[in-house]
């Protein structure tokens, strides 16, 4: 079994391997994963984190030991917690790293890091961490504040704050404690939204207040009530409410 390491701030990972296919998901510095399939310029591999699983150009990452890999994912929640820092090489170059970039890798990569992190954040600061993506636009897979998506935002957020949730919104969904409620969320649980076929779409988190952040344009702020998401400059619903869930 083949490992690998993300060395660069901010990769996408592909649907297949082409620049020209979707952007699925972001790997940021420091995330390890598995390397499943090899080809003359792509790899499909699997995350540690979360299990996603993608395409990614073989000229951004580095291979890694299994016993590297172990060493990273025992210490997955020690990352940057602030918006951006940077990281310095052994030639002295700066490579900028985004908030939620795994710092464990610094060692292994020869690498220097003297910015914030996020010993101490717990689950009770998720609120004040989600607030430090706000305006950040929205962008399809992205995992970062230069373009994030729903999704993206939840789990880096909660990844920040100690706690691992998957990728996507329905797969969110199906994890934490379900509320019957809006009135018995605590402020950083997941409200939940669907279509019109019923399939999860849209995630975001309750601030309390009738409040809610998620990235819908940017990541914004929102009425939340047992209806959905109001939108008070559009004077209209944008997203219709499914579940309330806890992770707490």
């Amino acid at each position: 079994m083949k490992n690998g390491l993300c060395h660069l701030s901010a990769v996408p990972l592909r649907s297949s391997g082409s620049d020209k296919a979707e952007v699925v998901s972001q790997l940021l510095y420091g995330e390890h994963f598995e390397i499943i399939e090899e080809q003359k310029s792509w790899t499909y591999i699997k995350q540690y984190f979360d299990g996603y699983e993608g395409w990614i150009d073989n000229k951004q990452f580095v291979t890694i030991t299994k016993e590297d890999a172990d060493h990273l994912s025992k210490n997955a929640f020690y990352c940057s917690a602030d918006l951006i820092e940077f990281v310095s090489t052994r030639n002295h170059q700066l490579i900028p790293v985004h908030i939620g970039s795994s710092l464990a890798a610094c060692k292994l990569l020869a690498h220097e890091f003297d910015g914030k992190n996020n010993e101490g954040i717990d689950h009770n600061q998720i609120a004040d961490t989600a607030m430090l993506y706000l305006n950040a636009p929205y962008a399809w897979g992205g995992k970062c504040p230069f373009g994030i998506d729903c999704s993206g935002f939840v789990q880096m957020v909660y990844k920040i704050c100690g706690i691992a949730i998957a990728r996507d919104s329905s797969d969110q969904a199906r994890q934490g404690r379900s509320l019957s409620f809006l009135e018995e969320c605590q402020v950083g649980d997941l409200a939940f939204f669907d279509n019109e076929e019923g399939d999860i779409v849209h995630v975001g988190i309750v601030l309390g207040n009738n409040r809610i952040i998620h990235a819908h344009g940017k990541v914004r702020i929102d009425l939340i009530d047992h209806q959905g998401i109001f939108n008070a400059e559009k004077k209209e619903y944008s997203h219709n409410l499914r579940l309330l869930k806890t992770y707490a």
